[in-house]
């Protein structure tokens, strides 16, 4: 854990209020307007600033103020600080020592313009700050039950609001009529979390004045909702060899008891003091080189940790487990793929252990029904994806959704959404828990959405459906072992379920000009790549879904895309900890579509349905103010009309918003925060900045497109020419890094779509593409040196494709 220490690091405060002749004169300048500064934050060129001769102690300050005189220069942006702007014409950043001369974190701010030559730096020594900031912190308390349930107003104490999962806030001070006036409070930088395997999807939590956030680094702030200021860190440094092959991520932290829970990429279970950042305790929840990994936010409740595992990829056996608050001690384990003696055993074939591979990861924060006792989550693919040969029957209790015993595990009941899944139909979208009238009697019910694209509506007591879910004869593949039959939720599916014109270049049947099975869902494949709809994205992914309760609409973020999917006939033997999918998807000639949909859960109708240019990939909350929030790829934060999807608001951020804001009431006004920090998937900016927005911020919206395509951390140095020639050693570490998880570990196509690098392209088409993009993949130019694109080519050409090096 790492906190501000008073030798290592004061804050500066840089006074913008110098005159032409070179003298400071110290106060704020009138004429700098404070969204003009913070707006340049963000983009353009650095300030370093080096320190003169003269020096004071200011006499008077608590806090024991330094002045020092010192010139200012501009030069190439290499790394954004921690930056909070308390008032006009002040900048806070952390102070390091560079060589011999302090400067504020190598460049105090990014794009910020220096109009004078001279100014005035103060150093506010951090101890009594610190202690100061570490009084304010108030400590959680073992939240109850009713705490828990009930809507978020002046917090946000977990991860969907509510143990519900609702995302849904009843406050409404930001509404239709004055949203148009909200603007940026702040935007603090995390400084880290931003490489290009990174993705910031976390939401962020909220008590009594403190901001808990944690970005795709396992890096973890505690920051104060006014000023944005860092008040502690917690580095979780996981093994860099954990996770599984699909990015970086952590979609949040829990909150209880006074601790902070960090469910780490490396497995490991971490609680934290809220206080002060210190590691309370720190298990090994599994192990990652059995191919376990985190990326959900784990869950506080009645003195629990509950969280499930990733790795369904990795030749991994699914769980759920609960651990003491307390101490970190194992309390239960509920297994997804359950083993000998086990029910849903029988769903494996008998004569083999590939139920010891079975995948059935959890890749959301479960919910809670404190009546009945019961947690509630839902699990993604058998393991291997897409080879369906080795595993025949249903394969419990993959693609389900599952209901336990919150104290003990016991299990409860099961609705599996897909039998046999061959097509990397997870569930990950969270399961949201509701009362609503359907025909006429009140019922207790949950929805969750899948990557099907249906939305699944049971009684949350039983498992029944609520509405009506048929099973019906699906095509067959008997090399595949396909079920007899699939469930079909009566009502709208939320995306496309087949092809209505073909992708070009997808094979058509002899005559007809048709694709098989015109690419409908459940359509069978083997060796040769078929194309089917929904892909690999859903239907709904991750991005949690946000549940009015006074009109009974759920909110659903999805993506429209079409993907080819084939098997490797010979099959590897599973090795732990190593990619066990069975064969590979990558996206058609066709462009993908975003889907945001409102959906009546009482009826599992339509209520409206828009689409976007680019993938959705964004999670969604809902107000009593009659507004949507929802981020875009691009950078923007946007705010619907819930009524219709009407956009009220935009503003443009530096990165994409490939996270879920959070809302809540501080001091008589209403805030909203996030973190845009851009995701693998979603080929957005990545960024490690938090901004907080509030109808009384006065930082305006970036221009359009500063947040748009790729491009990596922004301060990122640029690279030193470098003319060897490529080196495909060094090429795998960059490929691995931003590569595998759209093209897979082979490089013929991974759980991100992305189409075969293996196939008749030669070394400078490879270049080409890696440097400036290609229909939907951004370019790396501004993220890779010239001579890393060489090492990436090479590794390509000369390892994965085995193609001979050419002069």
């Amino acid at each position: 854990m790492f906190r501000h220490k008073p030798t290592l690091l004061p804050f500066i405060r840089l006074a913008l209020t110098c005159d032409q002749s070179g003298t400071g004169t110290g106060g704020p300048d009138p004429a700098l307007d404070r969204s003009e500064i913070n707006a340049m934050l963000v983009r353009g060129s650095t300030v370093g600033v080096h320190a003169a001769a003269d020096s004071r102690a200011a006499s008077g300050s608590p806090l024991g103020l330094i002045t020092l005189q010192t010139r200012c220069f501009v030069s190439t942006p290499t790394r954004q600080p921690q930056l909070a702007v308390p008032q006009c014409g002040e900048v806070v950043v952390p102070w390091r020592q560079q060589g011999q001369a302090p400067v504020a974190a190598r460049q105090l701010m990014s794009g910020l313009f220096i109009r004078k030559t001279v100014c005035i730096v103060i150093v506010v020594f951090a101890a009594a700050a610190q202690r100061l900031a570490f009084a304010d912190i108030a400590a959680s308390p073992a939240f109850d039950a009713d705490e828990l349930t009930a809507p978020p107003t002046r917090n946000w104490i977990t991860n969907g609001g509510n143990v519900f999962n609702q995302r849904h806030s009843p406050l409404d001070l930001i509404d239709r009529d004055n949203v148009a006036e909200l603007r940026a409070l702040w935007r603090t930088s995390m400084g880290s979390g931003a490489s290009p395997n990174n993705s910031g999807q976390a939401q962020i939590l909220v008590y009594e004045g403190t901001l808990y956030v944690v970005n795709g680094a396992n890096d973890v702030f505690a920051m104060a909702v006014e000023t944005g200021e860092i008040l502690w860190t917690y580095h979780g440094n996981p093994d860099q060899a954990a996770g599984v092959p699909m990015g970086k991520s952590s979609r949040g932290v829990a909150m209880g008891d006074g601790k902070i829970y960090l469910a780490q990429l490396d497995a490991r279970l971490v609680a934290l003091d809220q206080r002060t950042g210190d590691v309370v305790w720190s298990i090994e929840a599994e192990r990652w080189r059995d191919g376990f990994s985190i990326t959900s936010a784990p869950l506080y409740y009645d003195g629990l940790v509950i969280t499930g595992f990733s790795g369904g990829e990795m030749a991994s056996r699914g769980r759920v487990k609960a651990f003491d608050a307390a101490d970190g001690s194992l309390r239960w384990t509920f297994n997804t793929v359950p083993g000998p003696g086990e029910f849903g055993h029988d769903t494996w074939p008998a004569d083999s252990d590939a139920w010891q591979f079975g995948g059935a990861p959890v890749w959301q924060t479960p919910a809670v029904d404190p009546e009945l006792g019961l947690v509630y989550f839902s699990t993604g693919n058998p393991g291997p994806d897409l080879h369906g040969g080795v595993r025949s029957g249903d394969n419990l209790f993959s693609v389900a959704i599952v209901a336990v015993d919150v104290q003990t595990g016991e299990y409860r009941w099961h609705f599996q959404q897909v039998h046999h899944d061959i097509w990397d139909y997870d569930s990950p979208n969270p399961v949201v828990l509701f009362d609503a009238e359907i025909d006429g009697e009140l019922r207790r019910g949950l929805v969750q959405v899948s990557k099907t694209g249906w939305a699944y509506i049971l009684d949350r007591e039983t498992g029944e459906p609520l509405i009506g879910i048929e099973e019906r004869p699906v095509p067959q593949e008997p090399r595949q072992a396909t079920a007899a039959t699939q469930p079909y939720p009566l009502g709208d599916a939320i995306v496309p379920q087949s092809i209505d014109i073909p992708p070009e270049g997808t094979p058509l049947l002899d005559g007809q000009g048709r694709i098989v099975n015109d690419g409908r869902i459940f359509t069978p494949f083997w060796i040769d790549p078929v194309a089917v709809k929904p892909g690999t994205m859903g239907g709904a992914n991750w991005p949690p879904s946000s549940y009015d309760p006074d009109t009974n609409l759920l909110y659903v973020c999805a993506t429209d895309r079409i993907s080819a999917f084939r098997v490797d006939e010979d099959l590897p033997a599973p090795v732990a900890n190593q990619v066990y999918m069975g064969g590979r998807f990558t996206q058609t000639e066709a462009d993908d579509r975003g889907i945001f949909a409102a959906l009546d859960v009482t009826t599992n109708r339509l209520a409206w349905r828009q689409q976007w240019r680019e993938i959705c990939y964004s999670g969604s909350i809902v107000t009593a103010g009659g507004l949507l929030f929802v981020g875009r790829n691009d950078g923007r934060l946007t705010a619907l009309d819930k009524r219709n999807g009407a956009l009220l608001w935009e503003f443009m951020t530096d990165a994409g918003v490939n996270t879920t804001v959070t809302t809540f009431g501080h001091d008589g006004e209403q805030y909203v925060v996030m973190h845009a920090g851009g995701g693998v998937f979603a080929g957005a900016t990545r960024g490690d900045g938090v901004w907080m927005f509030s109808l009384n911020g006065t930082m305006k919206s970036l221009p359009a497109g500063a947040g748009a395509g790729f491009g990596g951390p922004r301060f990122v140095p640029a690279p030193e020419v470098d003319d060897r020639p490529g080196d495909p050693e060094l090429g795998r570490t960059v490929y691995l890094e931003a590569c595998v998880a759209c093209h897979g570990d082979a490089g013929d196509g991974g759980h991100g779509g992305g189409p075969t690098l293996i196939a008749e392209l030669g070394a400078e088409d490879i270049a080409a593409i890696a440097s400036s993009g290609r229909n939907t993949m951004p370019g790396f130019a501004s993220v890779y040196s010239e001579a890393q694109i060489r090492d990436v080519t090479r590794y390509i050409v000369d390892v994965l494709a085995d193609v001979p090096a050419t002069p």
